[in-house]
């Protein structure tokens, strides 16, 4: 039958990250992680901003100097926008929104400070618990990440971080934890953020420096020691919590060609195929796909797999798929192509879009597009895990922000999701991305705002802290509380 609308169990949901929201840098029994090493000068333009993040997101020199610093004035992500310590009132927005459903994740360096610690950090565990019970007892379900972008720092001085086995089992020691304390505060289970993160920002997802370390050969083994840990992650999700879905994501980058020539249509298969469709292939199908034998080749990659790996792999595919969504791309072999930036990478512009203040293409047909795809290919059930627009916000005198820019962005992506719903794509969930304001992953700002309740803070940590609720929170809240049907 003929669907006209979104199901009564949709799940209306908002998504952030503990490395760019908790802060409580040192705090509670917290270790150092991967993303803690990361700087700004709240003092930089925004010019200065955009040029650090595009041409060095991360450096060796850089690294070694906020290993001995103990400050958190050049490190926003040591104090994110305080959620740490404001969580509980943050919660009671959430409800007050309607919120069904919130995307977090946990920070592994949190729960074992070192990694390889012989006994897990009882307060991070707390934390967590407290956090997620005082959701369900509003309602709220929780869908966590296990590892969003950050690892125990130890783990890459010590062994490596992801060019090494040895983190496969450090890692699974550390899911096995979670299921163990909170598997019965958690509904949904995402063992690994933007899969594809390992390609197109190194430092984030496997912790390679960038233009040191990421060469193919780096970075996809160790996208196959992390597939390896995805999958046996899977397999014991399933032993340990029947019946809890344990999940894949990818950023997705819907990809267009630019003209109808045959070598664009070729060039945009290709670029689908290496960019997107590789990893989730890995994840659902349960084997690399034959395509990346001759990518493989031609840039002199050899990926080791040991003894078990493939059946592995083949035995322990996902139970959903979920996506990032904020731009689409063109592909083309013509050289000297106009290029733009979205979520931390650069692509060719499509002339057709409009752009964010960030330079962001928007295109909500892209979603619809993106959700059909995915589905023909799996038939696997679907959330969209980010979705939102960066841009900068005004809080008046009032205390109210008028972002009717972003309830527009957001209305435009919804009507395009409600109609791939009805074009029958099994979607069940869709989170808005920063919901709250947070330290935008890419600049490291928080003047990139995604929320729907404004923080009072700067780029140096300035400021209140307190919340404020947009425009955009309050229509959002009507969507939810309409199920998706009012939307004006």
């Amino acid at each position: 039958m003929l669907k006209t609308g979104f199901d009564a169990d949709f799940l209306w949901g908002g998504a952030i990250s503990a490395s760019q929201a908790d802060g409580g840098w040192r705090e509670g029994g917290k270790g150092v992680s991967t993303q803690d090493l990361r700087y700004l000068d709240p003092a930089w333009d925004h010019d200065e901003v955009e040029r650090k993040h595009h041409e060095a997101p991360f450096t060796r020199a850089e690294m070694e100097t906020a290993l001995v610093d103990d400050t958190v004035t050049f490190y926003p992500n040591r104090r994110g926008n305080d959620f740490y310590h404001r969580y509980r009132g943050d919660i009671e927005l959430f409800a007050e929104m309607g919120l069904k459903l919130f995307r977090t994740s946990i920070c592994w360096s949190r729960i074992f400070p070192q990694g390889d610690d012989p006994e897990p950090n009882r307060e991070g565990i707390a934390y967590y618990r407290d956090m997620f019970e005082r959701c369900h007892a509003r309602g709220i379900k929780v869908f966590c990440t296990i590892l969003h972008y950050d690892i125990p720092v130890n783990l890459l001085l010590k062994y490596g971080g992801w060019k090494s086995r040895q983190t496969i089992d450090f890692y699974v020691r550390y899911a096995r934890t979670l299921f163990e304390e909170l598997g019965d505060v958690v509904d949904y289970w995402l063992p690994f953020n933007e899969f594809n993160a390992g390609r197109f920002a190194p430092w984030d997802g496997v912790c390679l420096i960038p233009g040191e370390e990421d060469s193919g050969q780096q970075v996809f083994q160790c996208l196959h020691h992390q597939f390896v840990a995805n999958a046996r992650v899977v397999k014991l999700a399933h032993e340990m919590l029947p019946g809890k879905p344990v999940g894949g994501m990818i950023a997705r980058f819907c990809t267009y060609p630019a003209t109808c020539k045959p070598e664009d249509n070729l060039q945009a298969l290709q670029d689908d195929q290496y960019a997107n469709w590789f990893y989730t292939d890995v994840m659902a199908r349960g084997a690399y796909p034959a395509y990346m034998e001759r990518y493989f080749d031609q840039f002199d990659i050899r990926v080791q797999f040991a003894e078990g790996d493939a059946e592995l792999l083949r035995e322990n595919t996902v139970d959903f798929l979920s996506f990032s969504y904020y731009f689409s791309q063109v592909s083309t072999t013509e050289q000297g192509w106009e290029k733009t930036a979205g979520n931390l990478v650069m692509a060719n512009k499509n002339p057709y879009l409009p752009t964010s203040e960030w330079g962001w293409q928007m295109d909500p047909v892209g979603l619809r597009i993106t959700l059909n795809q995915m589905y023909d290919r799996y038939g696997l059930p679907l959330y969209i895990a980010e979705n939102g627009l960066g841009t900068s916000d005004v809080l008046e005198s009032d205390g109210t922000v008028h972002d009717d820019y972003r309830i527009d962005y957001l209305r435009s992506h919804i009507e395009q999701l409600r109609e791939a719903v009805i074009d029958g794509v099994d979607v069940r969930g869709y989170m808005v991305w920063g919901f709250i304001d947070v330290v935008s992953c890419g600049p490291l700002t928080m003047d990139k705002r995604y929320g729907l309740i404004y923080v009072d803070l700067d780029n140096g940590g300035k400021g209140t802290g307190e919340r404020f609720r947009k425009d955009s929170f309050y229509w959002y809240q009507r969507c939810i509380s309409s199920n998706g049907a009012d939307l004006a």
